[in-house]
């Protein structure tokens, strides 16, 4: 059965407990330990983990009263705002597979679904958890945030927030940062640790970069002494780091595996275009160095690594030479004799903020070509049963952000405001940062100048 028909089987099944039920919102968290924060998707914003409760009970790392009340909405058929992505995608038609659906059909076993069914509200230990144990990063991308950057948080203190724009200043003075070290919300997770591992199935340890966190190794460490077989260990790394670190990374992934310290790994990494663009989002970025650390990476282990596509303003003028890319390593990595059918794979969700990083700001009549263009390239590469081609799945999901793309219609404030705020902030960030935005994104000159003095 092919993906796209095996995760529509599973929406009947759902849909007995109600039309907006996810299990996600049971069995998926990311803990943002560095500032005490939680969801259970990328797609709603973080919330505040109370701390009061949190040492006896320190799974409300996960199952905090906000998710309990959002879990009673899902029982209810009501739709939390939060997963407005989803429902936005749903809105299309049946035809098209939102991430909510993909979930349900990722995570379903008889037994999670129906303990769900016998008893929503009670605590859950989640089958997934992402965690990030601090913001010690060495990138700032531009739609990143403070919170997960110590770069960025110290750009923002040199030199103050972006108050020349609405969205995203990126004050850092309504937040506390942890340091790891003696972070109580660190402690928490330790301490649910021993019964957590039991139900989990996957771990991912994301950022700031995880490679520059002591608690990342520490996490190595214990799954070596204290290993746990079913365990599926994922991290997010943005392999800008010195080639020691991955070098020694590589060799730990190594040993994890083939001593049977845990049941499977996998790597995600960052990048929304290529070239000189791709420097320029992600600010910290050198491909030269970059594309060593993955070559080493690629080389010295058989594991597969999966590329988080942000798509982004900056992303839809030159998406084809990442593209392209992905073809090439494709044909470089796959090996006859690899365990892993397909070792490079990417995902490509939009993004939906800031403002001025947001797609549906552009004229539709300039620069949904380029969309097409793109599509058109997968289209013409599509091949389930060549791992140096793309799937059908890649070319569905990258078909809905075109679609999205051409059907969403902001009103003319909210353009208004976001290609005010696109001309304010790029000036800046260049001043900032020393960079060019007119000389690296050609393609967008006449719209950024369009945008000045709106």
């Amino acid at each position: 059965m092919q993906d796209k028909e095996r995760i529509q089987s599973f929406e009947p099944m759902m849909d007995e407990v109600s039309p907006t039920f996810c299990l996600a919102k049971w069995h998926h968290t990311t803990i943002y330990l560095q500032t005490g924060e939680t969801h259970s998707c990328y797609h709603p914003r973080p919330h505040k983990i109370p701390l009061e409760g949190l040492e006896d009970n320190p799974s409300l790392l996960h199952n905090t009263p906000q998710k309990k009340a959002e879990r009673q909405q899902m029982i209810n058929g009501e739709k939390p705002s939060g997963c407005q992505y989803c429902w936005n995608i749903e809105c299309m038609g049946k035809d098209y597979i939102s991430d909510r659906k993909e979930r349900n059909a990722s995570i379903y076993t008889p037994e999670r679904f129906n303990t769900i069914k016998q008893d929503p509200m009670a605590d859950v230990n989640p089958q997934y958890v992402e965690i990030s144990f601090g913001n010690e990063c060495n990138f700032k991308c531009g739609y990143c945030h403070p919170k997960h950057s110590s770069s960025y948080h110290k750009e923002i203190r040199d030199f103050g927030p972006y108050s020349m724009v609405k969205n995203h200043r990126n004050d850092i003075d309504w937040f506390k940062v942890y340091e790891e070290e003696t972070n109580p919300y660190v402690k928490a997770f330790w301490k649910w640790w021993p019964d957590l591992k039991k139900t989990l199935t996957i771990l991912r340890i994301t950022g700031g970069e995880p490679l520059l966190q002591q608690s990342t190794w520490r996490m190595f460490d214990e799954l070596e002494r204290n290993p746990c077989p079913n365990l599926e260990l994922n991290i997010n790394s943005n392999f800008g780091v010195k080639p020691i670190l991955i070098e020694r990374f590589a060799n730990k992934v190594n040993s994890l595996v083939e001593n049977g310290c845990i049941k499977d790994f996998k790597v995600f990494t960052s990048m929304d275009t290529w070239g000189p663009q791709a420097e320029y989002i992600r600010t910290g970025l050198d491909l030269e160095l970059w594309e060593k650390n993955f070559d080493t990476y690629m080389t010295k282990t058989k594991m597969p690594l999966t590329f988080m596509v942000t798509f982004n303003i900056l992303t839809v003028t030159n998406f084809n030479k990442l593209l392209e890319k992905f073809l090439e390593w494709r044909k470089k990595y796959n090996t006859d004799d690899q365990t892993k059918w397909q070792r490079i794979r990417f995902d490509t969700p939009y993004l939906k903020e800031p403002l001025q990083y947001d797609m549906n700001i552009l004229p539709k009549e300039d620069f949904i070509p380029f969309m097409k263009k793109h599509l058109q390239f997968i289209a013409d590469n599509v091949d389930d049963a060549n791992r140096h081609k793309f799937s059908i799945l890649e070319y569905e999901k990258f078909r809905r952000v075109v679609d999205y793309m051409s059907s969403t219609n902001y009103s003319l404030d909210k353009i208004t405001e976001g290609r005010r705020d696109f001309f304010n902030w790029f000036t800046e960030y260049d001043r900032r940062r020393g960079t060019d935005f007119c000389k690296t994104f050609p393609e967008l000159v006449k719209f950024y100048e369009d945008c000045n003095g709106i």
